[in-house]
């Protein structure tokens, strides 16, 4: 099930919420757990029961930590620490890369390994990474140890964030699983933070996606370099309103329910370099990776080589977290380079030149990387990255497609900055607060009118 669905937006929603605020507080983690299992399992009952094995696995070795130190026993709670993340690892690594890796071994002869056509459980780089988290921040002492199972289970399912995100470590909802406040400010905030979410997904994420699927369905050989760019251009708009759309509709229903997640995007387009870029771009993955490999393995603390080589390990694990393919791993790499020139010299040079500087520097090296990240075929990926920067094409496809689909990639690249934050905030307390309202519903009765005449509704990151 997915947020932009009419089942999901005119029946699990309101049923959920309805039942949620009916119950009494102390049953309400409870019930959030059983809407939660009921919304992963409405299109594959069968990994229910990795949900299970993780919520089982994960409140069992936090235990074990909590006792182990209370104890003293730090290597015993070490150990506790180790089983989790080998746990959660070796669920991750079955399901997402085994095929992956047995099919390399076929084609390289060694066929002792059959690949065994694995369905990919929707989320499970998101979740993993979540309860992973948990055994970590219990032992750091970053959080208590969560005592009842039933709000532990709500913790990993919680389905707001269960499918594509934010990820949510658990030092930072700890506080909320069995206190949080529900509020009409925070409930009314949620919905129109979702509906937000909802037309950036709906109304841009889903047209410039069209374009962009158009692009690269035609013969790449013939491709002109202004229809590349504008394809590219046009993936770009689609990956950052079809995720940060995704991303504002789980803080929304959230809010809803009572919680609060962390921002998970702050247009990432204004940036003036890739460091600037990563910071903003998915910043629940970021900061993932920063707290729990880069800073342990040392981070900038011991020189610079080990800083290029923690650089390197976190962005090759950045890459191939988003696929079991080598084009993630060489997208990673291709950023890894970027940030260790920046952080050598690059980022220096920026600071003097104009902003225009850092703003066409940043766009392009991104652009070029949505290439190497949106198309796993190499070959196709030569031919595409051939045609950005050479001639031919026809220009009357050009003229055609830019016709056609100007006025929403405008609409996107102004979406993409500050510009509308900035006019909505001038804006007094009470036209925000009638505005907000009427935003709402216009937002969700034109992506309702849409969802009902398009069958075109793809979330790009359910596969990673």
């Amino acid at each position: 099930m997915v947020f932009s669905s009419l089942v999901f937006l005119f029946a699990y929603l309101p049923i959920t919420l309805a039942i949620y605020y009916l119950a009494p507080l102390r049953w309400r983690n409870a019930v959030l757990l059983v809407f939660n299992l009921l919304f992963y399992g409405w299109g594959e009952p069968v990994y229910i029961v990795i949900m299970f094995a993780s919520i089982a696995i994960d409140y069992t070795h936090g235990m074990l930590v909590t006792r182990a130190k209370n104890r003293g026993h730090i290597r015993a709670a070490k150990a506790a620490v180790v089983s989790s993340v080998v746990f959660n690892l070796a669920l991750l690594l079955f399901f997402k890369y085994y095929d992956f890796f047995a099919a390399n071994l076929n084609a390289i002869g060694v066929d002792f390994v059959k690949p065994l056509g694995i369905a990919l459980p929707i989320g499970i780089s998101f979740y993993t990474f979540q309860t992973m988290s948990y055994t970590i921040d219990v032992y750091r002492g970053d959080a208590k140890v969560q005592r009842n199972i039933l709000s532990f289970g709500m913790f990993v399912t919680l389905f707001p964030q269960l499918i594509a995100g934010p990820i949510i470590k658990y030092k930072e909802l700890a506080d909320q699983i069995d206190s949080r406040d529900h509020t009409v400010d925070r409930f009314a905030s949620g919905i129109s933070t979702f509906c937000a979410g909802l037309a950036k997904k709906v109304l841009i994420a889903n047209n410039v996606g069209a374009l962009w699927d158009s692009v690269l369905a035609s013969d790449l050989t013939t491709l002109g370099a202004p229809m590349a760019w504008l394809g590219i251009i046009a993936f770009a708009l689609q990956i950052y309103f079809d995720f940060s759309g995704y991303s504002d509709m789980a803080i929304g229903l959230g809010r809803m329910f009572g919680f609060e997640f962390p921002q998970n995007f702050n247009y990432p387009y204004v940036s003036k370099s890739i460091t600037e870029f990563w910071r903003r771009w998915h910043i629940s993955l970021g900061s993932f990776f920063r707290d729990y490999i880069y800073i342990p393995l040392g981070g900038s603390r011991k020189g610079l080589p080990k800083q290029y080589r923690n650089i390197l390990v976190v962005w090759a694990l950045t890459g191939f977290w988003h696929g079991a393919s080598w084009n993630f791993l060489c997208w990673g790499l291709y950023f890894a380079v970027i940030l260790m020139l920046e952080k050598t010299f690059l980022l220096k040079l920026l600071d003097r030149a104009p902003n225009w500087v850092g703003h066409v520097y940043a766009l392009l090296l991104i652009l070029v990387g949505w290439v190497l990240f949106a198309v796993e075929d190499f070959g196709q990926m030569g031919l595409y990255l051939k045609a950005m920067f050479g001639f031919g094409g026809s220009p009357a496809s050009f003229v055609y497609y830019l016709a056609s689909y100007a006025p929403i990639i405008a609409l996107g690249i102004v979406g993409s900055t500050p510009l509308v934050k900035k006019l909505w905030l001038r804006l007094g307390d009470r036209p925000r607060a009638y505005g907000a309202i009427v935003l709402a519903a216009f937002a969700l009765v034109i992506s309702t009118a849409y969802l009902v005449n398009s069958s075109y509704n793809p979330f790009l990151y359910f596969r990673f």
